[in-house]
């Protein structure tokens, strides 16, 4: 048996899910927010990976103007470059670069070994491509020689300028600094359907907004998996060093609408919950790469087991709350996403696949921190396009995150 295996077993009855992950984060919400005047409270960029209609873009804009930074939208799905394009223009004095990231790209300097096969095949083939998204603006960010960076989702819907500005401040001492969504609660199916059972739950710091600082080299990476927030600050939360500036609000929806959504975050949810449970359980002087060898088959036999009795919780409180109200069609809904993630859990996820997915990571990781660390700013936007192989886009040609370049106020490569 391994001296991690030892440890494990050390630790065996306090291997569970946690309905709360606030102690390895730093409240720093009652800090009083700096003037959006000083330079230590000025951001280079704000990034919004976008996949929902043009319209959900126009708040973050008005606040990209009123900051006097770039706003970098990489559009995808519903969000079409033309009509994201035609937003930004009517917009007085606004920077923006509105790219096409479609579903055929590829970067070949991007790692993809977290992407393989079998592990999209424990995520049911989800298709999604956020983190490919938010790997291409740490890069954009690289090029452009910018050292602070937000990025926001498109359905963030609450933020103030001064919201952005504490996060810049705090990343004058720390690579990444987020925020809370707490309405609507930024959980996954599971943790919604626990909530909706009336378990306990908490939400963490999301990349919904999320700083970070560019220019602390090396950079972290977005995995292709669900929760690939919690992978790219995973270091910083085992470190305890994330600082949470603050709640921030996202446009509601129902968690419960489709089955196939629990099916497809299933793997990604167990695989972080598994690993932010494992930093709970360890003392902080650990270092991060003996953190991760704590995850070894026999730990994840256990957590596996764990979740299956928080989903069986849920089900079970479901299942009364449904007896003593038949007409509530959300509770229903709720156990069937429940009943699928079960399925999920039980046929397509064991201890050796989660081993394996965190070497891959770990792997790409290690790839990624090199690439990233041996980029170097470019000349211009156009020269950050082609090298990222993206073809399609329209705005401004930054040269080095500043004012566009004289001459190429607007261009338009496809």
């Amino acid at each position: 048996m391994s001296a991690a295996d030892v440890w494990a077993d050390s630790w065996l009855g306090n291997i569970r899910q946690r309905a709360s992950h606030a102690h390895l984060f730093l409240d720093v919400s009652r800090l009083p927010a700096p003037s959006w005047r000083s330079k230590r409270a000025r951001l280079d960029a704000i990034v919004v990976p976008a996949s929902r209609p043009a319209r959900h873009l126009g708040p973050t804009a008005r606040l990209a103007t009123l900051l006097d930074v770039p706003l970098v939208i990489l559009c995808s799905r519903e969000a079409r470059v033309d009509r994201v394009a035609e937003l930004m223009s009517s917009i007085a004095e606004l920077r923006s670069v509105v790219v096409d990231v479609g579903p055929e790209w590829r970067h070949p300097d991007f790692p993809r070994r977290t992407s393989a096969p079998r592990f999209l095949g424990a995520s049911a083939d989800r298709g999604g491509d956020l983190s490919a998204k938010r790997n291409i603006g740490l890069v954009l960010a690289r090029l452009h020689g910018w050292s602070k960076i937000v990025f926001v989702d498109d359905d963030i819907t609450s933020l103030q300028v001064a919201d952005l500005v504490r996060l810049a401040r705090q990343l004058e001492n720390h690579q990444v600094a987020g925020m809370r969504v707490c309405d609507y609660p930024d959980n996954s199916v599971v943790c919604h359907a626990r909530r909706l059972a009336k378990f306990p739950q908490d939400v963490f710091v999301t990349a919904a907004v999320l700083g970070v600082r560019c220019n602390d080299l090396p950079l972290s990476f977005f995995p292709d998996t669900y929760n690939e927030d919690w992978f790219f600050f995973a270091r910083e939360a085992a470190a305890r060093d994330i600082p949470s500036i603050g709640n921030a609000r996202q446009t509601s929806y129902d968690p419960f609408a489709t089955a196939e959504r629990a099916r497809g975050e299933e793997f990604g949810d167990l695989m972080a919950e598994g690993l932010y449970a494992l930093f709970g359980l360890q003392r902080r002087s650990v270092p991060f790469e003996e953190r991760l060898d704590g995850a070894t088959p026999t730990f994840w036999s256990y957590f596996i087991k764990a979740r299956r009795r928080v989903i069986n919780e849920a089900i079970g409180a479901l299942y009364v709350s449904l007896a003593q109200n038949p007409g509530d069609d959300r509770a229903g809904s709720a156990l069937n996403s429940l009943d699928v993630a079960k399925r999920q859990l039980i046929d397509a996820i064991n201890p050796d696949l989660c081993v394996k997915f965190l070497e891959a990571w770990r792997d790409d990781l290690a790839e990624w921190r090199n690439f990233s660390s041996g980029l170097s700013s470019v000349g211009t936007t156009a020269e950050a396009m082609e090298f990222l192989k993206l073809k399609t886009w329209t705005g401004p040609n930054l040269v080095h995150g500043h004012r566009p370049a004289k001459g190429r106020r607007s261009v338009l490569r496809i």
